[in-house]
């Protein structure tokens, strides 16, 4: 069957139609735009240091938040391209049977334009980053699309593998953020950038299982996903775990050695693990009871979650802004 007749059958949310502008902003997923927090993550840490470097506050939120918008719509077409190509695997899952495109209130060429027009404004966003930083931020870019492409191709059928690939495109964005703002990313944000994205990754597919069918029934996640087939819910567990405990050791290797730094009695930026050990482990129980099939919607719905998030931001800002070390 050709794809422009596969788009006129009636799909489940094809009854109710949007206004085409609504539909593609549905399509654009923006509810998804949260990760481009990851971004900001470097340029976050670096302000620490701005006043060392002689350079303003709008040295580095400006180019960070140029860097955050682009790599948010970058990944907008990546979920575009994405949903053209899942879109009949997309109609046998619950909720994703509602994405404009299954359902066909957004036919597949319409989707294709769109994707190139916000790739197109991305273009234009780098451009407009001072030199030096604008290439480095299109080299990231660029990885970041091209991984995204290659992961929708063929890795996503790869045990494993698609985990490591969906992680890197964190990495990727972190790296981005640290590029557009002229920062070098230290060892120990890429290790746990890296493994909290394999925590998010891992918990998304025992998510899926959990939400898609009873303990331990993989048919219907691999209706929807079929990588879910080399998986098992005893090694989805498993490394949600070990990734989990991983993102937690890298972060309290961070916190240790800035403990002369911020030493008041004790370490103040210690308090931190506590909400971000708290976070975790909400995650983990959510995921696990099927109240989620993904931690980026759990971070948008659930306020204790939230909570602790803010929690964590404001502890680690407050110990920055008003614990720093001096010059």
């Amino acid at each position: 069957m050709s794809a422009t007749g596969s788009e006129s059958m009636p799909g489940a949310g094809a009854a109710r139609r949007r206004p085409l502008p609504l539909a593609l902003l549905k399509l654009a997923r923006p509810t998804q735009w949260s990760k481009s927090a990851f971004v900001l993550i470097g340029p976050f840490y670096g302000l620490r240091d701005m006043a060392e470097t002689g350079r303003t506050l709008s040295d580095i939120v400006v180019p960070a938040f140029i860097a955050a918008v682009a790599f948010a719509l970058a990944s907008s077409a990546c979920y575009v391209v994405n949903d053209i190509l899942d879109r009949e695997a997309d109609r046998r899952h619950p909720r994703k049977s509602r994405r404009p495109v299954a359902s066909g209130e957004v036919s597949v060429k319409t989707a294709w334009v769109f994707a190139l027009a916000l790739l197109g404004v991305v273009a234009v966003l780098t451009m407009l980053l001072p030199a030096p930083q604008r290439w480095w931020m299109a080299l990231a870019l660029g990885l970041y699309v091209l991984n995204v492409s290659v992961y929708s191709a063929f890795v996503k059928h790869l045990v494993i593998v698609d985990v490591m690939s969906l992680s890197m495109g964190f990495v990727l964005r972190v790296m981005g953020g640290c590029a557009a703002v002229a920062i070098v990313p230290s060892v120990w944000l890429l290790n746990v950038t890296l493994f909290l994205a394999m925590f998010l990754s891992f918990g998304k597919r025992l998510g899926e299982r959990r939400t898609m069918g009873a303990a331990g029934d993989a048919q219907a996640a691999a209706s929807h996903r079929p990588v879910q087939e080399g998986y098992t819910d005893t090694l989805l567990q498993m490394s949600v775990v070990v990734t989990g405990v991983a993102t937690l050791m890298g972060y309290a290797a961070y916190v240790q050695s800035q403990d002369a730094a911020y030493a008041k009695g004790f370490s103040l930026l210690w308090l931190t693990i506590l909400p971000a050990t708290y976070c975790l482990l909400r995650a983990i129980v959510l995921l696990e009871r099927g109240e989620y099939d993904d931690p980026t919607e759990l971070a948008m719905h659930d306020r204790a979650f939230q909570a602790g998030a803010a929690l964590f931001a404001i502890v680690t800002a407050v110990v920055f802004w008003i614990f720093r070390p001096m010059a």
